[in-house]
C-alpha cells in the first residue's frame, strides 16, 4: 500500500489508480463488501490519487493563469476561449468554485520552480537567443520544505495552503536588531514541526498551529493583529421577512476568550470533565433530563449573563464552575518581574484554552487586576510531585500539565485544556499509581473513556542522557486478529513546543 514519496507525480497518480482499481473486479464490487483493512486501504490509495491529480490541476490552472494575463490582451487563452480571466476558464472546465481555482493557481505558482512549465513559444522571426529566461531565485529553506512536502504527495493541498496562509513570511523587516537569518531559521524549524503534526492535525486544527507559531516568533505582530480585530469589532442585529431575530458578532480577542469561557462553562457537564463526588450521579441524571441542544444551552445562557449583568451570583448560570480566562505567559518574556512600576511585558502571552496569543499590553492589564499563579519548572520540568498522598490532581498541578501539553494529547484530537481530565498513566487502583505531574496526562472524557474500555495505554519513557520524557500510546490487541500495532508517540499541544522570538 502506497508509493514512495519520491515519485514523480504522474507515476504516484497511476499506480494509485492502479491500486484502486485492482479492488474493484469486473462485477463492480462496491465498498460496502470490502473488510475493514480493505476498506482503509481504499481511502488511503484514493487520497494519495486526488493528492497527485491536485498537483496536475494545480499546475495546469496556474499555467491556464499565466497563458491569460492581461498583458497578453485578446491573445490571451482565456480571451481566445471567450472568457475574461484564466480563473473563470479554469472554472468552467473543472466546475470548481472561484475560491477552490484561486488556491489551485496559487499551489501551480508555489510548485514552479518544482514543476517545470513550458518555455514560451518563439514568435516566427524571432532570434531564440534573446529569449532566455533570468534565472528564477533560490526559495528559502522554509519555504522549500512546505514546497517539497506538497509536491512529494505527504501534503493535501489543503494542508499545503494551512501552512503556508498560517506561518505567513518571517517578517525580518520588524526586528533590524537580529542577525538575518535569525528568523527564517526559525520559520524553517516551525515548518518541519508542523508537517511532522500535519499527518494526524485537521486541516482546521493545523493552520491554527501554524498561527500560534508564528506568533511565538512575531511579538510585534501580535500586537498589530490584535489591534486590527479590536478595530474590526462589530455588533450588527436584523429581522428577517418571517420576523426571526438575527446578530452577528465580530469579537475583539479578549472579548472573544471570554465568552469561549463561559460558554465552556455553561457546557462542561456535558463536555466534561465528569463530576467527582458524592453528588455525581445526581448532577448526572440533572443533564440527561435536560432536552435542551447545545446551542439552545448556549444561547439561554447568553441571554442569563445579559439579563443578570455584572451583578449575577456566578452559581445562577454556572453552577459551581464560574468561568474565567487563563493566560500563560512565560517569565522570560517579562521584564523587571520585581520592580515597583517598571514591569514590562515584552513578550507574548497564551490563552490556555486553544493557544491563541495575547499582545504583552493586555497582559499587564490582566495581571494588575487579576494576580498570577506560578508555576516553576526545574531543569527537567518536573514540578509539583505528590507521590500517592493525594488520589485527585491538585489546581497547581493541573494547571502545570496543561502549560506542558496544551490539550487532550490524543491524536487528532482537539479537545481544549478545559474539557480534559486528567489520567494517571500509572492506574492509581490497578498499578499504584503515583499522582505527580510527570505521570499525569489530560485527556477529554471520550479519549478517556475509550482508553480506560478498549484498554489502551499510555507510557512514558526518560531519555538517561537528555532526562527528557516521551510519552507513548500503546494500542490494545486487535479483538479480529490479536495483533497489536505499534505505539504511537504522544506530541504537546502546548504554544511552548514552537520556538520564542
Amino acid at each position: 500500500m502506497g508509493s514512495s514519496v519520491s515519485s514523480p507525480p504522474a507515476m504516484r497518480l497511476t499506480d494509485a489508480v492502479a491500486r484502486v482499481a485492482q479492488r474493484f473486479d469486473a462485477g463492480g464490487i462496491g465498498v460496502e463488501r470490502l473488510d475493514d483493512e480493505e476498506l482503509l486501504e481504499l481511502l488511503v490509495d484514493t487520497t494519495e490519487a486526488r493528492k497527485a491529480l491536485e498537483l496536475v490541476v494545480a499546475s495546469a490552472s496556474a499555467e491556464v493563469s499565466r497563458r491569460s494575463a492581461r498583458e497578453r490582451g485578446y491573445g490571451g487563452l482565456a480571451q481566445r476561449k471567450g472568457l475574461r480571466t484564466g480563473t473563470a476558464l479554469v472554472q468552467q472546465i473543472t466546475g470548481l468554485g472561484r475560491g477552490d481555482v484561486t488556491r489551485a493557481v496559487r499551489a501551480g505558482e508555489e510548485l514552479a520552480p518544482t514543476i517545470p512549465f513550458p518555455p514560451e513559444p518563439v514568435a516566427p522571426g524571432t532570434d531564440a537567443s534573446s529569449q532566455v529566461a533570468e534565472p528564477t531565485p533560490a526559495a528559502p529553506e522554509w519555504l522549500q520544505l512546505v514546497r517539497d512536502a506538497l509536491a512529494a504527495g505527504t501534503l493535501s493541498q489543503a494542508q499545503f495552503h494551512a501552512i503556508r496562509s498560517g506561518l505567513g513570511e518571517p517578517p525580518v523587516d520588524r526586528y533590524p536588531e537580529l542577525d538575518a537569518d535569525f528568523l527564517p531559521q526559525a520559520w524553517s524549524r516551525a515548518v518541519r514541526l508542523l508537517l511532522d503534526e500535519a499527518a494526524t492535525l485537521p486541516v482546521e486544527d493545523l493552520r491554527n498551529q501554524a498561527r500560534i507559531a508564528r506568533d511565538r516568533l512575531d511579538p510585534v505582530g501580535v500586537t498589530l493583529r490584535f489591534e486590527e480585530r479590536f478595530a474590526a469589532r462589530s455588533f450588527r442585529r436584523w429581522i428577517d421577512e418571517s420576523g426571526q431575530r438575527h446578530a452577528h458578532i465580530l469579537f475583539d480577542d479578549e472579548a472573544g476568550a471570554w465568552v469561549d469561557a463561559l460558554l465552556q462553562a455553561a457546557l462542561r457537564p456535558r463536555r466534561g470533565p465528569r463530576f467527582v463526588g458524592s453528588d455525581a450521579a445526581e448532577k448526572a441524571r440533572e443533564i440527561e433530563a435536560d432536552d435542551r441542544t447545545n446551542e439552545q444551552l448556549q444561547y439561554d445562557t447568553i441571554i442569563a449573563v445579559l439579563r443578570t449583568g455584572a451583578d449575577t451570583d456566578p452559581h445562577q448560570a454556572f453552577g459551581d464552575r464560574q468561568p474565567g480566562v487563563r493566560i500563560l505567559v512565560e517569565s522570560a518574556a517579562i521584564t523587571a518581574l520585581d520592580g515597583r512600576g517598571e514591569m514590562r511585558v515584552t513578550g507574548v502571552g497564551h490563552l490556555e484554552d486553544g493557544g491563541y496569543a495575547l499582545p504583552g499590553g493586555l497582559i499587564e492589564a490582566r495581571l494588575c487586576d487579576a494576580g498570577a499563579i506560578p508555576v516553576i519548572w526545574d531543569p527537567n520540568g518536573r514540578p509539583l510531585d505528590v507521590g500517592r498522598e493525594l488520589r485527585l490532581f491538585s489546581r497547581k498541578q493541573r494547571i502545570a500539565i496543561a502549560a506542558r501539553d496544551g490539550g487532550c494529547v490524543w491524536p487528532s484530537c482537539s479537545a481544549p485544556i478545559s474539557q480534559c481530565e486528567y489520567h494517571h498513566i500509572d492506574h492509581w487502583w490497578d498499578q499504584h499509581g503515583r499522582t505527580d505531574v510527570d505521570d499525569g496526562v489530560p485527556l477529554c472524557r471520550n479519549c478517556h473513556l475509550r482508553l480506560h474500555n478498549q484498554r489502551w495505554r499510555i507510557t512514558r519513557h526518560r531519555d538517561p542522557a537528555s532526562s527528557a520524557d516521551r510519552y507513548w500510546l500503546h494500542p490494545p490487541p486487535d479483538p479480529l486478529t490479536g495483533e497489536i500495532g505499534d505505539p504511537v508517540r504522544l506530541r504537546s499541544k502546548s504554544p511552548r513546543r514552537f520556538g520564542a522570538a
